[in-house]
């Protein structure tokens, strides 16, 4: 049976929680090629009786023997060779003012006594009480703020070709949140860069769970192989009639940019004990961050990724391209943390992955100038035959964990 992404064949879920191991890693997305091709999928790690874990499930566990109190020291040295003298900035967070980004830079400037810049990527799309936590985030947290909002025809333009060759509604969002820390840095000589958790607590490979990135993951200066919403940027910039500086925001820094400074990009997740719920409750007591005042489609929980109109798209088509949807993200994450169970998780699954987001579909349709009867044809093409049939006219999936 053929299978689209370079997906395994063989469906297989984690013993722990309830992924599968479709889930694709979190490669550079400038490097995602049209329709079918460009993802890779979760590490496998099989134990002696040939039970599957995941990696976020071997980052977590690894996570229950760790010294957090020796990690918190090597924060604190790290710390102190950079904190500025003269209250000028010292570090930056990347963030729209959502519970991570939140708890990341409240606890950096009023626990460890740092001076961040926080610096923003808005989402395409704010949401009214998104946008509203962003607000309190700088007012009430006391925060600092560059928010670099991007051309918004071009940005238009690259989501529209995104949905259209990749079935990928939040690239551009992806990369402008993930290059904005980086270029920030760069143009104000800033040495560190904190973001919440590391990728490898989520679908990344286990060995990124470490206290700095390297930096090349945000440095790359070989433009000719970078794809934006499936296409090579010399045919973008040619078909469209743009320009690099159109892109540029995009894309990784190149040597130019960055010039003599060394940034090192850390993450506060691994020096402190670091719980997404944790962060909300934070978040609320100390900026009065608000949820959503009702259930986020697709999943059973409030405050997790609401920021975007578009938020709930992106995980309705990753159930679409990889068979895993956003209450088996959320599921995962709080089985991990002992706050549900895995039978539990299951029915949550059940009941919510793979609902169609219809809150916010018409309005970001229309703001795409993309037809709803086309979207759904569209969708129907990136379903993998390995993980997809159709009985009696409807879809479903071939494996599911309940």
């Amino acid at each position: 049976m053929k299978n689209f992404y370079k997906l395994p064949k063989k469906v297989t879920f984690c013993e722990t929680c309830v992924l599968s191991n479709q889930v694709p890693s979190s490669i550079p997305e400038f490097l995602h090629k049209p329709n079918r091709d460009g993802a890779k999928y979760l590490e496998l790690s099989f134990d002696k009786e040939n039970k599957f874990t995941c990696s976020p499930c071997k980052v977590n566990q690894s996570k229950q023997k760790i010294n957090w109190q020796k990690r918190e020291i090597e924060l604190l040295k790290l710390l102190d060779k950079h904190r500025s003298k003269d209250g000028d900035y010292d570090c930056i967070v990347p963030g729209s003012g959502g519970k991570d980004s939140v708890y990341a830079a409240h606890l950096l400037k009023y626990k460890y006594g740092m001076h961040p810049l926080t610096v923003t990527w808005p989402p395409i799309l704010y949401t009214d009480y998104g946008y509203q936590n962003f607000k309190n985030w700088i007012e009430i947290g006391g925060f600092d703020n560059i928010a670099v909002k991007p051309n918004g025809k071009v940005q238009k333009l690259l989501t529209k070709l995104s949905i259209e060759n990749l079935l990928h509604p939040f690239q551009t969002f992806i990369l402008g949140q993930k290059n904005i820390g980086a270029r920030m840095a760069a143009k104000f000589k800033i040495p560190l860069v904190f973001y919440g958790e590391s990728d490898a607590e989520y679908n990344n490979p286990i060995s990124e769970f470490s206290a700095i990135r390297d930096q090349k993951y945000w440095i790359n200066s070989n433009k000719n192989k970078f794809y934006l919403a499936g296409i090579p940027i010399k045919k973008l910039m040619s078909k469209y009639n743009l320009n690099y500086n159109d892109l540029k925001n995009y894309l990784p820094l190149d040597d130019n940019e960055l010039g003599k400074t060394k940034i090192k990009y850390c993450y506060l997740g691994y020096f402190i004990k670091w719980t997404p719920q944790e962060a909300y409750y934070y978040a609320v007591e100390n900026t009065n961050f608000k949820a959503r005042p009702f259930r986020s489609e697709g999943t059973y929980s409030k405050y997790n990724s609401i920021d975007d109109k578009i938020d709930d798209l992106h995980y309705y088509t990753s159930y679409i391209k990889f068979g895993i949807g956003r209450a088996s993200y959320d599921a995962s994450q709080e089985i991990r943390n002992k706050h549900i169970t895995r039978d539990e998780g299951i029915k949550l699954v059940s009941r919510f992955d793979g609902e169609i987001p219809n809150r916010y579909l018409d309005e970001i349709l229309e703001y795409l100038d993309i037809k709803k009867s086309f979207f759904h044809k569209l969708v129907d093409k990136f379903r993998s035959p390995h993980l997809w049939e159709k009985k009696n006219g409807t879809w479903i999936l071939r494996n599911k964990i309940f």
